[in-house]
């Protein structure tokens, strides 16, 4: 589509061209969700469940539009002055990172379908898809406006998912939290945006990093706040410490899926800005940005895994405050080869998106495991878990290979390439010391992940005490469900068979 403008002899061209395919993912994502909300007004509860599965096909459409783009050359939305600037490209780092969200999302609403009896059905689809079509943008955006409207898009309605169960004290303790600390940490990026903007003169990521090698002296310090602040929120997207306190509260007290989306869609929201801007908008400014980036990766993973460590096996909830202390761990791993890229060249980055793409499979699982135990064990305690080989040996069994995917151990063996890979980057990139923090991080993970799985296959103590075999629950599972742990076993398993499938990105550079 081209929308044109008269102008006048010797002018700039007005000439607007808009790629619709380019821009498909999230624009299907966000047509589906406004669909979803009006037919909402006409369905009556007893076909309420059509909206669930209206918004899965929504998020298969939009996964399928990247298919022709796999070429990944295409951009729209570009400045016609011969800057060759643009506000929206899909190139491969964006496909990989739209692949992931969308498909995350897609897990999230499988999850969910079924299970949104006691929620407002028309409300809910439309917050995740809506948030969805946010995430899928961003990680195209070329410039810092798209990349603020884009984060919010995707932010603002997870807010109201975390409280969505009307009634619940803790769900709504946990939105509010979630969403006071967001807002401080957008406050801070905007103004860090605005210092950008007032050194550099433009939005667009391109210009600003050819601007910024050429700072006026008086200039500089204003430049270095906005770099350090515009990282501020995106560092908070990411769950990186000290920002990291809103995850545990949040995910105990969010409906199950929405915390999965968050563990998952949430985080990949974050990195795709924070590797937006720091290695297309400040390159020159790598001095700053990479050793800040080292230290949060370095004081994020031990923090994670050091309160993972505390988790007590008959604390309620305590499998999701481990997952949510477990995620802050792995986005430690996911910092490092960003800040190895301030010290090498790009590719670096490939080893996050790998690492991502191996982490959003296998989280992705064990959190549908544990929606499956839930539906037993409200309580979702660790210690629900005990003995669940003997009652549902194949969600025991998945469930151990998720585990151990995120500790790095065979058969989990994505798990361990995919942490070699970012271990490699901090070698190669001379952070010695920061390879150091991995390695002995991913030790203590090794303790609290080993324990969840021993526990998988020890019987119960009760059954130890009478000798007799636990009984199967009764209830049935949804298809839906079960399809979400088929999915994410088998790609976890596809993975460890051929994990070039994935490492290939830490190879190239995606830009």
């Amino acid at each position: 589509m081209t929308v044109a403008a008269d102008s006048a002899p010797g002018a700039a061209s007005l000439v607007q061209s808009v790629d619709w395919l380019a821009i498909a993912p999230p624009v299907i994502a966000a047509s589906v969700a406004l669909i979803v909300l009006v037919a909402d007004l006409f369905v009556g509860e007893r076909h309420k469940p059509l909206l669930g599965y209206g918004a899965v096909a929504g998020l298969v459409a939009a996964l399928a539009t990247l298919v022709p783009l796999r070429a990944g050359d295409r951009s729209t939305f570009c400045l016609t002055d011969g800057s060759q600037a643009c506000s929206y490209t899909a190139d491969h780092f964006a496909l990989v990172i739209q692949a992931l969200v969308l498909g995350g999302a897609l897990l999230t609403a499988l999850l969910s379908v079924g299970d949104t009896r006691k929620l407002p059905a028309g409300e809910f689809w439309f917050l995740l898809l809506a948030s969805a079509a946010g995430a899928a943008l961003l990680p195209a955006a070329r410039d810092l406006a798209t990349l603020v409207v884009a984060l919010e898009v995707a932010s603002l309605p997870a807010f109201a998912l975390v409280g969505i169960k009307r009634g619940d004290r803790r769900s709504s303790e946990a939105a509010l939290k979630f969403f006071l600390s967001s807002v401080v940490a957008t406050a801070v990026m905007l103004l860090g945006v605005s210092f950008v903007y007032a050194t550099t003169g433009t939005m667009h990521l391109t210009e600003i990093a050819a601007r910024l090698d050429d700072v006026p002296g008086r200039f500089s310090t204003l430049a270095e706040a906005g770099v350090v602040l515009t990282l501020v929120g995106f560092a908070f997207k990411t769950a990186a410490a000290p920002f990291h306190f809103w995850v545990p509260d949040t995910y105990v007290g969010a409906p199950l899926p929405i915390a999965a989306y968050l563990s998952v869609v949430g985080k990949a929201v974050g990195f795709s800005g924070l590797v937006l801007v720091t290695v297309i908008g400040f390159p020159s400014y790598a001095d700053v940005w990479g050793p800040s980036l080292a230290v949060l990766a370095a004081l994020t993973m031990t923090v994670g895994n050091v309160a993972a460590l505390r988790q007590t096996a008959t604390r309620a909830r305590s499998a999701v405050r481990l997952l949510a202390w477990s995620s802050v761990g792995q986005a430690g791993y996911l910092l490092v080869p960003i800040a190895a890229a301030a010290y090498s060249s790009d590719e670096q980055i490939g080893s996050t998106v790998a690492y991502a793409l191996m982490y959003a499979v296998v989280n992705l699982g064990a959190f549908a495991v544990a929606a499956l135990v839930a539906r037993s064990h409200p309580g979702n305690r660790l210690s629900d878990y005990r003995g669940l080989y003997a009652t549902r040996p194949l969600a025991a069994l998945a469930m151990g290979f998720f585990l151990l995917c995120l500790a790095g151990l065979p058969p989990g063996v994505i798990g361990l390439f995919a942490k070699v890979t970012v271990f490699s980057a901090a070698v190669d990139a001379g952070l010695g010391w920061l390879a150091v923090v991995m390695a002995v991080n991913v030790v203590i993970a090794l303790y609290y992940y080993l324990r969840w799985t021993a526990a998988l296959f020890t019987a119960p103590e009760a059954d130890t005490q009478s000798g007799t075999a636990p009984q199967a629950p009764g209830h049935r599972v949804p298809a839906p469900l079960t399809l979400a742990i088929v999915l994410t076993a088998v790609a976890g398993i596809t993975l460890s068979g051929a994990p070039q499938l994935i490492l290939r990105f830490a190879a190239v550079s995606l830009f």
